[in-house]
């Protein structure tokens, strides 16, 4: 099968089912990776990847990018594998059955990271995203709930960085007896932390 090389259709992913929003939406998966602002022989980690959408385009757009993947549940780990494998992105893709930050690899390092799934951990998972990040590392993170906007905001105030925020609301066209009507998506939020604009230290608390 030959597959667009930019903004690939979700029906092209295995993912679960019923279970919605398991996977990054196209539209959704095309601004993030706009925020992550890869570029070739980077490592991107991306945390609870799910179906592996984000990390399977990103290593399709950007030569030599090497992606961790991580996720905690078996079924969407399982979806990843095959995911990779239909992709043909074996060879640069890392994936692991697991939850972080605690089973994330010492190596290699990343350059940027993705968070589509925090697991309850946003805080700890961002502690951890900037000690192993370089000092122009990016962190760019889809948030659906008000608790993780609200305690991601909390962090890059807290890092004196000035978060790049954005919400997004999708409507996507409808066949309806003859006619098409608009069925909105999920709102999500997009927010990007870019290290290289952290004004100062961890405020005290």
């Amino acid at each position: 099968m030959k597959f667009p090389m930019f903004g690939i259709p979700d029906d092209q992913f295995l993912f679960t089912v019923p279970r919605k929003g398991l996977i990054t939406k196209s539209e959704i998966r095309v601004l993030s990776l706009s925020k992550l602002n890869l570029g070739p022989g980077q490592v991107l980690w991306d945390i609870g990847a799910g179906s592996g959408s984000v990390g399977i385009e990103a290593a399709r757009l950007v030569g030599d990018l090497t992606v961790v993947a991580i996720e905690k549940d078996k079924e969407d780990y399982d979806c990843l594998l095959k995911n990779i494998e239909t992709f043909g992105v074996a060879s640069r893709f890392h994936p692991i059955h697991g939850k972080a930050p605690e089973l994330l690899p010492a190596s290699p390092k990343p350059d940027r990271v993705f968070i589509g799934g925090s697991g309850g951990k946003m805080a700890p998972l961002l502690d951890h995203a900037r000690s192993v990040l370089p000092s122009d590392g990016i962190i760019v993170l889809n948030l659906a709930t008000f608790e993780n906007i609200a305690e991601a905001l909390s962090w890059a105030r807290a890092m004196k960085i000035e978060p790049d925020l954005c919400q997004v609301q999708i409507g996507r066209g409808k066949p309806l007896i003859g006619l098409h009507r608009i069925e909105a998506l999920n709102p999500v939020w997009i927010m990007s932390l870019d290290l290289s604009k952290m004004t100062g230290t961890e405020t005290e608390k």
